[in-house]
């Protein structure tokens, strides 16, 4: 069909009313997820540390998983997780290694004794430059674990979700998955590729009952900038002078991010976590942004679900699936 440009802004208009009378899911403590089995990558500190202690304090069994075991941080959250009779487990696992994929799904599908409920695809790193000085290393790496370490959990946990016929897959994305900002390396890239993923598998998945929600952050204060700080300073220290040369301001700051400036909570990404598992399979959004400020990226959001909504929608072998993601 012709996509007219009058009719398609005024549809997303009108899908933005309808979206603003359906409130996002908001978090109750009295939330209980007894029985929820939930696999959670990058818990070392940050999002991950945060949502593995709210989900297994709300009964969840959650399967805590970071890399480069043995470290005081999984020290730390197994003696949390003793101290307070929780049923968490701290399982090494690199997003990418596919060995370790393998292995950390297996050992948390053997204790849970079937399938798992949840996957939250939380690990990623940012590696910060003009993307001229991104060399094939940096470029890589970055893709290897923002893009494709979240294709080997989502292969390695479909097969038990699909059996269920029931399951929950949950990414961390950014504001910056769907809006830019200049000499912020490949992050953007990584992180649209894997918005365009997710959505592509909430489609595939509408027929095995199995939700896919992305989940979209604004600027909060982990310490995803002490990687991120490491990464740009090597980088750095092996651009080469033909590429950088073109960037003195910005590539001197490279590998010098001190993390302040920003005052939000980052529990608000676990809470929103916790509100996406607790409601009701099929009503989950695609999308949700978590900021309690600005959120550029709405827009964007509403006009793309438009976009499909009017492209395919009334396709006989795609529209159900997009109707049953976009139409809720």
């Amino acid at each position: 069909m012709r996509l007219d440009r009058r009719a398609l802004l005024a549809g997303a208009a009108a899908l933005a009313a309808r979206s603003a009378e359906a409130a996002p899911p908001v978090y109750n403590p009295a939330i209980r997820l007894a029985g929820t089995s939930v696999l959670i990558t990058g818990c070392s500190s940050g999002f991950g540390r945060l949502t593995a202690e709210l989900l297994a304090r709300s009964g969840a069994r959650v399967f805590a998983t970071m890399r480069a075991l043995p470290r005081p941080e999984a020290a730390e959250l197994a003696a949390l997780a003793a101290a307070e009779g929780l049923d968490l487990h701290v399982l090494p696992l690199d997003v990418t290694e596919l060995d370790q994929v393998k292995a950390a799904v297996k050992e948390a599908e053997h204790i849970n004794r079937g399938p798992l409920d949840v996957l939250v695809n939380n690990a990623g790193i940012g590696i910060t430059s003009p993307v001229e000085v991104q060399d094939m290393e940096a470029t890589r790496l970055i893709f290897d674990t923002n893009v494709f370490g979240p294709h080997r959990m989502a292969r390695a946990v479909l097969p038990g979700m699909r059996k269920a016929k029931a399951g929950l897959v949950i990414q961390i994305s950014s504001q910056l998955g769907r809006v830019i900002t200049p000499y912020s390396g490949h992050y953007s890239a990584t992180k649209f590729a894997l918005e365009a993923m997710s959505e592509q598998l909430a489609y595939e998945l509408v027929p095995h009952g199995i939700d896919v929600s992305i989940i979209e952050p604004g600027g909060y204060p982990t310490r995803v900038w002490v990687n991120r700080n490491a990464y740009s300073l090597a980088l750095k220290e092996r651009s080469m002078a033909v590429h950088s040369v073109g960037y003195p301001e910005q590539v001197a700051r490279m590998g010098q991010e001190d993390g302040s400036g920003r005052a939000n909570d980052p529990a608000d990404v676990a809470r929103a976590i916790a509100a996406l598992i607790a409601q009701p399979p099929g009503t989950r959004p695609l999308r949700l942004p978590v900021s309690p400020g600005n959120k550029p990226q709405v827009p964007l959001n509403t006009l793309s679900a438009q976009v499909q909504i009017d492209w395919l929608g009334a396709s006989p072998a795609f529209g159900p699936l997009i109707r049953a993601v976009h139409g809720r």
